[in-house]
């Protein structure tokens, strides 16, 4: 450690030699000064770590030299300990008043002067590191926030919302300047405005129903109430009315206590339904019952209750044919229906991609605390020839692939560019010619097998390695346990 600089300030010079002494055996440097002006000329080009400052002294004594020190912002931050034969109060007073940290007393006792200038000499060091530790702090705080203001500006010049929607509902996501991109996002703009109204939204599994839902809600004047979604095709039979609507304590076997449903939590706020064409029908009648009055009742429960709630509701069939059908109630689709917003998909929006693909990169390379690889021209004419049949879901999941691939290159190249359906369309052992199936059951049922397969049986990474919404798989598989007929 580099020994600590040490500025003694007496006008006898026996006592300044007793004192220098006994300061330098304890392995510090040591200066010394016989007035006050010859002190703050030596402090001046020194910089001691410490000073100790005889008070009593001729033309300009300690406190008056202490004062001078404190003024001069180059001297001001040294610790000033005053050594006296005064211990009255008024003159420690005094002497504090005029910047000193501490003060010793004459005859000398070394135990007490090393006790105090080792004390202050941490106390100095102590404070000289917060201050520059603060510096950097100061400085980093300054450097993400010109670096959150620059990704915000980046997102408000891809995004086709206007800088004010893009901060109230923190949705970069909306990125894209396509014809019908920007249609959608009209008709979004025009329904916020009306709680009471229920709105359909129609697209396929990935095109961000979700995140339409939740633009509609954040932006609308409910936005300070809850936001519940609910997945319909995940709603477990024995349970969905139960989750919906609650229930009472001892309604069914199980029931220890009264729960309030999705419906009631969303009170004030919006319900999400997603995937409401998988809604059972028995179930259907009764969210029916509370879309047209406004009251719900709980499992076991022997009065009903009033919520005023938004529905959004979502789905990627074909209604219509499912009512046709007689697998969907065709009142509960006209409640539902008041407005109707289709989400286009992706590749109906192709000139989207290329923003969008830089979005996710700019989005993943941020979370990995590296600098966003650009795409060469290459990629993006690789990533236009797709088909993206799991929409802006499966080009979110190609880009974090990508990145993965590029490793820490600074580009995207070509071959990076990888889609989990083309990779498992066609496999075929070494030597063997490539399979091939014209047949489209089959092959989707090979391909969603080998991605469970490859996934090892968790369904959740399958949907996402094909781009998919996990409820295809839950049905997927509902139809592979059904008895051959």
């Amino acid at each position: 450690m580099t020994p600590a600089t040490l500025l003694l300030v007496d006008d006898v010079a026996a006592n300044l030699g007793a004192l220098s002494g006994a300061l330098d055996k304890a392995g510090h440097r040591v200066l010394t000064a016989l007035s006050g002006a010859a002190a703050l000329k030596a402090a001046a080009k020194a910089r001691p770590d410490l000073v100790l400052l005889d008070v009593l002294m001729p033309e300009m004594d300690g406190l008056e030299t202490c004062r001078r020190f404190k003024a001069d912002p180059a001297l001001a931050a040294i610790p000033v300990i005053f050594v006296t034969a005064n211990t009255e109060l008024e003159s420690l007073v005094s002497g504090f008043a005029a910047g000193g940290v501490d003060y010793v007393t004459k005859p000398y006792r070394m135990d007490e002067v090393f006790a105090r200038v080792s004390t202050h000499l941490t106390l100095s060091r102590l404070t000289r590191e917060l201050s520059a530790r603060n510096t950097e702090l100061e400085t980093e705080i300054a450097r993400r926030r010109q670096a959150e203001a620059a990704l915000r500006a980046a997102d408000e010049k891809l995004s086709v919302l206007t800088a004010a929607e893009a901060r109230q509902w923190g949705l970069a996501g909306f990125v894209g300047r396509a014809p019908l991109f920007g249609k959608m996002l009209n008709e979004l703009r025009s329904v916020q405005g009306f709680p009471r109204t229920n709105v359909l939204l129609t697209g396929e599994s990935g095109t961000g129903k979700e995140l339409i839902a939740r633009a509609i809600h954040f932006g609308g004047p409910h936005a300070t109430g809850p936001f519940v979604p609910v997945n319909c095709s995940a709603l477990p039979a024995e349970l969905a009315e139960s989750l919906l609507f609650g229930h009472v304590r001892g309604s069914f076997t199980g029931a220890i206590a009264d729960r309030k449903g999705w419906f009631e939590l969303a009170h004030g706020g919006t319900l999400f339904l997603d995937e409401i064409g998988d809604m059972p029908l028995p179930l259907q009648a009764k969210l029916l019952r509370v879309l047209e009055d406004g009251y719900l009742q709980p499992v076991g429960a022997p009065s009903g209750r009033k919520v005023s709630v938004r529905v959004v509701a979502a789905t990627n069939v074909n209604l219509p044919a499912k009512i046709a059908a007689a697998q969907f109630r065709e009142d509960l689709y006209y409640r539902l229906n008041h407005f109707n917003i289709t989400v286009p998909p992706l590749r109906h929006r192709r000139e989207d991609i290329p923003a969008l693909a830089a979005h996710f990169l700019k989005l993943f390379a941020t979370d990995l605390k590296r600098p966003a690889p650009a795409l060469t021209t290459e990629a993006v004419e690789r990533l236009l020839a797709h088909d993206y049949p799991g929409n802006i879901r499966e080009l979110k999941n190609t880009l974090e692939r990508a990145l993965i691939h590029a490793s820490n290159s600074s580009e995207i190249l070509a071959h990076h560019i990888v889609f989990a359906t083309s990779a498992l369309r066609e496999t075929a052992a070494p030597g063997e010619p490539a399979r091939k199936s014209y047949n489209l059951a089959e092959s989707e049922n090979r391909l969603i097998a080998e991605a469970i397969a490859a996934s090892a049986n968790n369904l959740s990474a399958a949907a996402r390695l094909l781009g998919v919404n996990r409820a295809l798989l839950y049905r997927w598989q509902d139809r592979q346990r059904q008895p051959a007929t």
